[in-house]
């Protein structure tokens, strides 16, 4: 089927191919009228304008790259469809991409965004090397930073505050009357989870405990790998009454482990969460979790994004969210 082009609109409508061409740009040279009627035209001819042509043009493709680390996982799915939502809303589109947690897949994805000329990249980086693997790329392609906090290196990023989600959530077991307060799941090679362990163990040691950790020895973290070591854990004599888990991912392996070896959840052990995903306020599930405001972070990162496309004299910018707990009924008082 042979395409229609917009010489075959101007000739259709009976008018010239610029006036198509303002039509379509939204030109205030061209009464309402006509534009209306030109646009109807298209729509009958099932026109589609060629974006590359227009991109040219307009030197713009209203198109912005997300690249995630894993698509999978249930965290970055919710934030990539806020992400798409708050683009969408200021007129741009989305192209999505994983990276696998791949440094040189990383890498080559923005090379891809390059050559598809994507007028600016939001990126969940594969670990706090990734700034310096991309260093060459973010001279020619505005980018921001997303869900990683980067601490003082000099690039955009938006994220919550780690520390202070971590710090509350022992706090709020602490207030429960927990004093034997176990973090499961931490995880060298990335700075969120080493962020939320420093928040653990920096609120122990200020109310006196002693920190306990059940490791994760996998390269990330996931509900399936979140079963597995809780498995191993309650294998061995307890000695804690309160679960604080680096996410929510993790917290929800902990429950089938549980279930399956007759441990009630929140009677035997309370258990705390971090990410508040969406199964997390199922109703078998009703996990208290310390939530990160992912529509918030992600109207954040289009808008860091959008200012450095806009102003290419602007500099980078730092912006730390404020986590808070969601309370649902995995931990109780402890008597």
């Amino acid at each position: 089927m042979k395409n229609v082009t917009i010489k075959d609109v101007a000739k259709a409508a009976g008018v010239s191919y610029s006036t198509v061409s303002r039509a379509l740009s939204g030109s205030p040279e061209i009464s309402a009228d006509t534009r209306e009627r030109i646009l109807q035209i298209c729509k009958e001819m099932n026109y589609t304008a060629n974006a590359v042509a227009r991109a040219m043009v307009m030197k713009s493709t209203k198109l912005l790259g997300l690249i995630l680390t894993d698509v999978n996982n249930p965290f970055m799915s919710e934030l990539a469809y806020h992400i798409d939502r708050q683009a969408r809303a200021r007129g741009y589109n989305i192209i999505l991409c994983n990276s696998s947690r791949d440094l040189e897949q990383e890498r080559e994805l923005f090379e891809l965004m390059i050559a598809r000329q994507v007028d600016g990249v939001i990126l969940f980086p594969c670990g706090p090397e990734s700034s310096d693997s991309l260093a060459p790329y973010l001279t020619r392609i505005p980018t921001v930073f997303a869900g990683e906090n980067l601490r003082e290196i000099p690039v955009s990023y938006v994220s919550v505050d780690n520390f202070r989600g971590a710090y509350l959530g022992v706090e709020y077991l602490y207030k429960l009357g927990h004093r034997d307060i176990l973090y499961f799941g931490r995880r060298r090679g990335s700075t969120t989870h080493q962020l939320r362990a420093d928040g653990y163990a920096t609120a122990c040691k200020d109310l006196g405990l002693t920190p306990q950790y059940c490791n994760n020895t996998f390269s990330y973290t996931s509900i399936k790998y979140g079963y597995q070591l809780s498995k191993q854990l309650f294998a061995q004599e307890r000695s804690y009454s309160a679960i604080f888990a680096a996410t929510d991912t993790n917290a929800l392996g902990i429950m089938q482990a549980a279930e399956e070896l007759g441990i009630s959840i929140p009677e035997d052990i309370s258990l705390l969460g971090f990410d508040n995903i969406r199964d997390s306020g199922l109703p078998r599930i009703n996990l208290t979790t310390i939530e990160q405001p992912k529509k918030m972070l992600a109207s954040m990162a289009v808008d860091s994004l959008l200012d450095k496309i806009q102003n290419e004299l602007a500099g980078y910018s730092h912006r730390i969210l404020t986590p808070t707990i969601v309370e649902r009924s995995s931990c109780v008082a402890k008597h």
